[in-house]
Protein backbone atom coordinates (compact mmCIF):
# COMPACT_ATOMS: atom_id res chain seq x y z
CA UNK A 1 0.00 0.00 0.00
CA UNK A 2 1.40 3.32 -1.12
CA UNK A 3 2.85 5.51 1.80
CA UNK A 4 2.80 9.31 1.07
CA UNK A 5 4.14 10.56 4.70
CA UNK A 6 7.42 11.94 3.19
CA UNK A 7 5.92 13.72 -0.04
CA UNK A 8 3.25 15.51 2.25
CA UNK A 9 6.19 16.48 4.85
CA UNK A 10 7.49 17.92 2.45
CA UNK A 11 4.67 19.90 0.68
CA UNK A 12 3.94 20.91 4.40
CA UNK A 13 7.60 21.76 4.94
CA UNK A 14 7.16 24.12 1.57
CA UNK A 15 4.41 26.17 2.17
CA UNK A 16 2.85 23.96 -0.55
CA UNK A 17 -1.14 22.90 -1.16
CA UNK A 18 -0.39 19.37 -3.18
CA UNK A 19 2.34 18.01 -5.40
CA UNK A 20 1.57 16.47 -8.64
CA UNK A 21 3.51 13.64 -9.84
CA UNK A 22 3.94 11.53 -13.34
CA UNK A 23 5.78 8.34 -13.85
CA UNK A 24 9.01 8.22 -13.27
CA UNK A 25 11.49 7.55 -10.11
CA UNK A 26 9.56 9.65 -7.26
CA UNK A 27 6.46 8.05 -8.71
CA UNK A 28 8.44 4.49 -8.32
CA UNK A 29 9.04 5.29 -4.86
CA UNK A 30 5.18 6.19 -3.44
CA UNK A 31 3.77 4.04 -5.67
CA UNK A 32 6.13 0.71 -5.26
CA UNK A 33 5.73 0.08 -9.09
CA UNK A 34 6.77 2.16 -12.21
CA UNK A 35 4.12 2.98 -15.04
CA UNK A 36 5.19 4.17 -18.42
CA UNK A 37 5.50 8.15 -19.35
CA UNK A 38 3.89 8.11 -22.48
CA UNK A 39 0.79 9.76 -24.63
CA UNK A 40 -1.82 9.22 -22.37
CA UNK A 41 -1.24 11.23 -19.00
CA UNK A 42 -1.20 9.46 -16.06
CA UNK A 43 -0.82 12.19 -12.63
CA UNK A 44 -0.98 12.02 -9.32
CA UNK A 45 -1.97 14.49 -6.98
CA UNK A 46 -1.13 14.17 -3.19
CA UNK A 47 -2.54 17.56 -1.75
CA UNK A 48 -1.51 18.64 1.50
CA UNK A 49 -4.63 16.96 3.71
CA UNK A 50 -7.21 14.78 2.58
CA UNK A 51 -6.77 11.69 0.48
CA UNK A 52 -4.93 11.72 -2.78
CA UNK A 53 -5.84 11.64 -6.51
CA UNK A 54 -5.30 9.75 -9.36
CA UNK A 55 -5.99 10.36 -13.07
CA UNK A 56 -5.00 6.75 -14.74
CA UNK A 57 -5.63 5.87 -18.28
CA UNK A 58 -8.28 3.20 -18.43
CA UNK A 59 -5.77 0.78 -20.15
CA UNK A 60 -3.83 0.78 -17.13
CA UNK A 61 -6.57 0.21 -14.43
CA UNK A 62 -5.90 -3.53 -14.06
CA UNK A 63 -2.62 -2.72 -13.31
CA UNK A 64 -2.80 0.50 -10.83
CA UNK A 65 -5.46 -1.63 -9.13
CA UNK A 66 -2.88 -3.74 -7.65
CA UNK A 67 -1.11 -1.10 -5.99
CA UNK A 68 -3.63 -0.76 -3.29
CA UNK A 69 -4.07 2.59 -4.13
CA UNK A 70 -6.23 4.51 -1.36
CA UNK A 71 -7.60 7.84 -2.54
CA UNK A 72 -9.71 9.19 -5.45
CA UNK A 73 -9.22 7.59 -9.16
CA UNK A 74 -10.56 9.00 -12.40
CA UNK A 75 -10.02 7.22 -15.34
CA UNK A 76 -10.82 7.78 -18.79
CA UNK A 77 -10.85 6.09 -22.39
CA UNK A 78 -8.85 7.42 -25.48
CA UNK A 79 -12.06 7.68 -27.33
CA UNK A 80 -13.59 10.33 -24.28
CA UNK A 81 -9.94 12.42 -23.88
CA UNK A 82 -8.57 13.16 -20.97
CA UNK A 83 -10.19 16.42 -20.40
CA UNK A 84 -12.73 15.09 -18.86
CA UNK A 85 -10.83 13.20 -15.83
CA UNK A 86 -8.98 16.57 -14.97
CA UNK A 87 -12.13 18.53 -14.90
CA UNK A 88 -14.04 15.72 -12.35
CA UNK A 89 -10.09 16.34 -10.61
CA UNK A 90 -11.19 19.76 -10.29
CA UNK A 91 -14.14 19.01 -9.07
CA UNK A 92 -13.60 16.93 -6.31
CA UNK A 93 -10.69 19.47 -4.69
CA UNK A 94 -12.03 22.72 -5.71
CA UNK A 95 -9.83 23.97 -2.51
CA UNK A 96 -6.63 23.77 -4.82
CA UNK A 97 -8.02 26.52 -7.34
CA UNK A 98 -5.86 29.18 -6.44
CA UNK A 99 -3.58 27.08 -3.68
CA UNK A 100 0.24 26.16 -4.69
CA UNK A 101 1.17 23.35 -6.79
CA UNK A 102 4.83 21.59 -6.81
CA UNK A 103 5.75 20.19 -9.75
CA UNK A 104 8.73 17.93 -10.82
CA UNK A 105 10.54 20.42 -13.29
CA UNK A 106 12.66 18.32 -14.51
CA UNK A 107 10.07 15.15 -15.44
CA UNK A 108 6.84 16.49 -15.87
CA UNK A 109 5.97 17.44 -19.20
CA UNK A 110 4.33 20.69 -20.68
CA UNK A 111 0.90 19.34 -21.93
CA UNK A 112 0.32 17.42 -18.62
CA UNK A 113 0.98 21.30 -16.74
CA UNK A 114 -1.24 22.96 -19.30
CA UNK A 115 -3.93 20.06 -18.34
CA UNK A 116 -3.51 20.79 -14.30
CA UNK A 117 -3.34 24.47 -15.42
CA UNK A 118 -6.68 24.36 -17.16
CA UNK A 119 -8.34 22.29 -14.43
CA UNK A 120 -7.06 24.87 -11.50
CA UNK A 121 -6.53 27.97 -13.56
CA UNK A 122 -6.52 30.00 -10.45
CA UNK A 123 -3.67 27.82 -9.17
CA UNK A 124 0.18 28.66 -8.99
CA UNK A 125 2.74 26.21 -10.28
CA UNK A 126 6.18 25.79 -8.88
CA UNK A 127 9.20 24.02 -9.76
CA UNK A 128 9.61 21.85 -6.67
CA UNK A 129 11.70 19.62 -8.53
CA UNK A 130 14.07 19.33 -6.16
CA UNK A 131 12.26 19.27 -2.88
CA UNK A 132 10.23 16.31 -3.92
CA UNK A 133 12.93 13.79 -5.24
CA UNK A 134 14.65 14.67 -1.89
CA UNK A 135 12.16 12.02 -0.97
CA UNK A 136 14.72 9.52 -2.60
CA UNK A 137 17.80 10.63 -0.73
CA UNK A 138 17.65 8.02 1.88
CA UNK A 139 17.47 4.44 0.09
CA UNK A 140 14.89 1.78 1.84
CA UNK A 141 16.60 -1.77 3.08
CA UNK A 142 15.10 -3.20 0.24
CA UNK A 143 16.19 -0.46 -2.52
CA UNK A 144 19.75 -1.18 -1.21
CA UNK A 145 19.54 -4.63 -1.53
CA UNK A 146 18.25 -4.45 -5.31
CA UNK A 147 20.93 -2.43 -6.19
CA UNK A 148 23.64 -4.84 -4.50
CA UNK A 149 21.73 -7.03 -6.69
CA UNK A 150 22.22 -4.71 -10.19
CA UNK A 151 25.71 -4.26 -9.01
CA UNK A 152 26.66 -7.98 -9.01
CA UNK A 153 24.64 -8.96 -12.43
CA UNK A 154 26.48 -5.72 -13.59
CA UNK A 155 30.11 -7.14 -12.42
CA UNK A 156 29.48 -10.49 -13.26
CA UNK A 157 28.92 -9.88 -16.68
CA UNK A 158 31.92 -7.12 -17.45
CA UNK A 159 34.05 -10.00 -16.54
CA UNK A 160 32.47 -12.40 -18.89
CA UNK A 161 32.76 -9.49 -21.25
CA UNK A 162 36.37 -8.78 -21.32
CA UNK A 163 36.97 -12.37 -21.31
CA UNK A 164 35.91 -12.49 -24.82
CA UNK A 165 37.80 -8.97 -25.91
CA UNK A 166 40.24 -9.28 -29.10
CA UNK A 167 42.34 -6.97 -31.07
CA UNK A 168 40.69 -6.23 -34.10
CA UNK A 169 37.12 -6.10 -32.52
CA UNK A 170 34.95 -3.17 -32.76
CA UNK A 171 33.97 -1.18 -30.00
CA UNK A 172 30.18 -2.07 -31.39
CA UNK A 173 31.30 -6.32 -30.98
CA UNK A 174 32.26 -6.19 -28.02
CA UNK A 175 28.80 -3.94 -26.90
CA UNK A 176 27.04 -6.56 -27.65
CA UNK A 177 28.85 -8.57 -26.30
CA UNK A 178 28.25 -6.73 -22.85
CA UNK A 179 24.52 -6.64 -23.72
CA UNK A 180 24.34 -10.21 -23.83
CA UNK A 181 25.79 -10.97 -20.70
CA UNK A 182 24.25 -8.26 -19.01
CA UNK A 183 20.66 -9.92 -19.83
CA UNK A 184 22.41 -13.32 -19.18
CA UNK A 185 23.40 -12.76 -15.88
CA UNK A 186 20.27 -11.46 -14.81
CA UNK A 187 19.80 -8.01 -15.63
CA UNK A 188 16.14 -6.92 -16.08
CA UNK A 189 16.98 -3.89 -18.20
CA UNK A 190 19.61 -1.53 -18.31
CA UNK A 191 20.17 1.69 -16.38
CA UNK A 192 21.17 3.18 -19.59
CA UNK A 193 22.56 2.85 -23.27
CA UNK A 194 26.17 1.23 -22.49
CA UNK A 195 29.54 3.02 -22.82
CA UNK A 196 32.29 0.86 -24.67
CA UNK A 197 34.96 3.51 -26.24
CA UNK A 198 38.30 2.48 -27.12
CA UNK A 199 41.13 4.16 -28.09
CA UNK A 200 40.95 8.04 -29.04
CA UNK A 201 37.25 7.35 -28.27
CA UNK A 202 37.60 6.84 -24.56
CA UNK A 203 38.79 10.09 -24.17
CA UNK A 204 35.34 11.67 -25.07
CA UNK A 205 33.19 11.08 -21.51
CA UNK A 206 29.94 10.44 -23.30
CA UNK A 207 30.97 8.25 -26.16
CA UNK A 208 29.11 6.07 -28.55
CA UNK A 209 30.29 2.74 -29.65
CA UNK A 210 31.56 2.81 -33.42
CA UNK A 211 30.92 -0.17 -35.71
CA UNK A 212 34.29 1.51 -38.39
CA UNK A 213 37.12 1.42 -35.50
CA UNK A 214 39.00 -1.87 -34.87
CA UNK A 215 40.52 -1.99 -31.52
CA UNK A 216 44.51 -1.66 -31.43
CA UNK A 217 47.20 -3.22 -29.28
CA UNK A 218 48.17 -0.05 -26.91
CA UNK A 219 44.36 1.17 -27.00
CA UNK A 220 42.57 2.42 -23.63
CA UNK A 221 39.11 0.24 -23.43
CA UNK A 222 36.50 1.81 -21.13
CA UNK A 223 33.42 0.73 -20.37
CA UNK A 224 30.50 2.25 -18.60
CA UNK A 225 27.42 1.02 -17.83
CA UNK A 226 24.98 -0.67 -15.21
CA UNK A 227 22.62 -2.90 -15.10
CA UNK A 228 18.69 -2.69 -13.60
CA UNK A 229 16.89 -4.91 -11.25
CA UNK A 230 14.17 -4.06 -9.85
CA UNK A 231 14.23 -0.62 -10.81
CA UNK A 232 17.16 0.40 -9.10
CA UNK A 233 20.42 1.07 -11.39
CA UNK A 234 23.62 0.21 -11.18
CA UNK A 235 26.60 2.52 -12.45
CA UNK A 236 29.94 1.07 -12.96
CA UNK A 237 32.90 2.54 -15.05
CA UNK A 238 36.37 0.49 -15.60
CA UNK A 239 38.94 1.36 -18.19
CA UNK A 240 41.56 -1.67 -19.42
CA UNK A 241 44.24 -1.45 -21.76
CA UNK A 242 44.19 -3.97 -24.97
CA UNK A 243 47.48 -5.88 -25.45
CA UNK A 244 49.92 -3.78 -24.04
CA UNK A 245 50.23 -0.30 -22.06
CA UNK A 246 52.37 2.47 -21.91
CA UNK A 247 54.42 3.38 -19.02
CA UNK A 248 52.95 7.05 -19.35
CA UNK A 249 49.14 5.33 -19.72
CA UNK A 250 50.34 3.69 -16.52
CA UNK A 251 51.04 6.71 -14.99
CA UNK A 252 47.70 8.30 -16.13
CA UNK A 253 45.86 5.41 -14.51
CA UNK A 254 47.48 5.56 -11.57
CA UNK A 255 46.23 8.90 -11.07
CA UNK A 256 43.20 8.45 -11.73
CA UNK A 257 42.71 5.53 -9.26
CA UNK A 258 44.74 7.70 -6.41
CA UNK A 259 41.46 10.25 -7.02
CA UNK A 260 38.95 7.55 -6.76
CA UNK A 261 40.99 6.16 -3.50
CA UNK A 262 40.85 9.56 -1.97
CA UNK A 263 37.04 10.33 -2.54
CA UNK A 264 35.85 6.99 -0.95
CA UNK A 265 38.69 7.57 1.94
CA UNK A 266 37.00 11.44 3.04
CA UNK A 267 33.32 9.66 2.34
CA UNK A 268 31.37 9.91 5.73
CA UNK A 269 28.31 10.80 7.13
CA UNK A 270 28.57 14.76 7.96
CA UNK A 271 30.79 15.23 5.46
CA UNK A 272 29.57 17.43 2.50
CA UNK A 273 29.37 16.42 -1.63
CA UNK A 274 31.88 19.46 -1.72
CA UNK A 275 34.22 18.18 0.52
CA UNK A 276 34.38 14.83 -1.50
CA UNK A 277 34.67 16.80 -4.36
CA UNK A 278 37.07 19.01 -3.14
CA UNK A 279 39.75 16.20 -2.31
CA UNK A 280 39.13 13.67 -5.27
CA UNK A 281 39.66 17.30 -7.53
CA UNK A 282 43.14 18.29 -5.48
CA UNK A 283 44.69 14.95 -6.24
CA UNK A 284 44.05 15.65 -10.09
CA UNK A 285 44.76 19.47 -9.76
CA UNK A 286 48.25 19.00 -8.26
CA UNK A 287 49.09 16.49 -10.68
CA UNK A 288 51.02 16.19 -14.31
CA UNK A 289 47.72 15.13 -15.81
CA UNK A 290 45.64 18.39 -14.27
CA UNK A 291 44.81 19.94 -17.52
CA UNK A 292 43.02 16.48 -18.90
CA UNK A 293 40.20 16.84 -15.50
CA UNK A 294 37.18 17.82 -16.78
CA UNK A 295 34.33 16.77 -14.72
CA UNK A 296 33.02 16.56 -11.40
CA UNK A 297 33.31 13.72 -8.54
CA UNK A 298 30.02 11.94 -9.07
CA UNK A 299 26.08 11.94 -8.86
CA UNK A 300 23.78 10.13 -6.74
CA UNK A 301 22.35 6.55 -7.75
CA UNK A 302 19.06 4.58 -6.92
CA UNK A 303 15.61 4.63 -8.60
CA UNK A 304 17.38 7.68 -11.33
CA UNK A 305 20.79 7.07 -12.37
CA UNK A 306 21.27 10.80 -12.10
CA UNK A 307 20.15 11.87 -9.23
CA UNK A 308 20.64 13.68 -6.16
CA UNK A 309 23.14 14.59 -4.44
CA UNK A 310 25.72 15.88 -6.89
CA UNK A 311 29.21 15.19 -5.96
CA UNK A 312 30.73 18.49 -7.08
CA UNK A 313 32.23 21.75 -5.51
CA UNK A 314 29.84 24.05 -4.27
CA UNK A 315 27.55 21.99 -3.26
CA UNK A 316 27.38 21.90 1.01
CA UNK A 317 24.76 19.18 0.91
CA UNK A 318 25.29 17.34 4.23
CA UNK A 319 26.03 13.32 3.50
CA UNK A 320 23.55 10.80 5.85
CA UNK A 321 23.59 7.39 5.90
CA UNK A 322 21.86 5.81 3.59
CA UNK A 323 22.62 7.76 0.99
CA UNK A 324 23.84 6.19 -2.38
CA UNK A 325 26.55 8.21 -4.78
CA UNK A 326 29.27 7.79 -7.37
CA UNK A 327 33.15 8.39 -6.82
CA UNK A 328 33.53 8.59 -10.36
CA UNK A 329 37.23 10.60 -11.33
CA UNK A 330 38.62 10.68 -14.80
CA UNK A 331 41.53 11.78 -17.27
CA UNK A 332 40.91 12.61 -20.61
CA UNK A 333 43.21 13.26 -23.28
CA UNK A 334 41.41 14.65 -26.25
CA UNK A 335 42.37 12.48 -29.39
CA UNK A 336 44.00 10.14 -27.44
CA UNK A 337 43.30 8.36 -24.46
CA UNK A 338 40.70 8.40 -21.03
CA UNK A 339 40.56 6.96 -17.94
CA UNK A 340 37.54 6.73 -15.69
CA UNK A 341 37.55 4.71 -12.34
CA UNK A 342 33.70 4.50 -10.73
CA UNK A 343 32.27 3.21 -7.93
CA UNK A 344 29.31 3.15 -5.97
CA UNK A 345 29.23 4.27 -2.32
CA UNK A 346 26.68 3.78 0.15
CA UNK A 347 27.40 6.31 2.96
CA UNK A 348 26.90 4.65 6.61
CA UNK A 349 26.58 5.29 10.11
CA UNK A 350 30.32 4.91 10.95
CA UNK A 351 31.73 5.35 7.43
CA UNK A 352 30.73 4.20 4.02
CA UNK A 353 30.74 0.83 2.18
CA UNK A 354 31.85 0.68 -1.66
CA UNK A 355 28.93 -1.41 -3.16
CA UNK A 356 31.38 -2.33 -6.10
CA UNK A 357 33.76 -4.56 -5.90
CA UNK A 358 35.09 -5.37 -9.31
CA UNK A 359 39.42 -4.82 -9.16
CA UNK A 360 40.39 -1.29 -9.81
CA UNK A 361 44.10 -2.77 -10.48
CA UNK A 362 45.47 -1.64 -14.75
CA UNK A 363 44.55 -4.65 -16.01
CA UNK A 364 46.18 -5.75 -19.64
CA UNK A 365 43.14 -7.87 -21.72
CA UNK A 366 42.80 -9.15 -25.03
Amino acid sequence: MPDFSEVIAVVQANGLDAAAFVPGPNFCRLMGRDFHLMERPLVLVVPREGEPLAIVPNLEMASFSTIGFRGHVFDWRDQDGFEGAFRLLAEARPDLNGGKIGLEGQRMRVFEQMALAAAFPEAVFFDAHGELSAIRLIKTDLEIANLRAAIRVSEQALEATIAEVQIGMTEMQVQGILLRELFSHGAEGLAFDPIVAAGDNSAQPHAHARTDYRIKSGDALLFDFGAKYKGMNADITRTFFVGTVSSYDREFYSKVLEANARGKQVTHAGQTAHGVDDAVQVVLEQSQFAQYARHKTGHGLGLDVHEAPQIMRGNDAVLRPGMVFTVEPGLYRLGECGVRIEDDILVTEDGHECLTSFSRDLRVIG
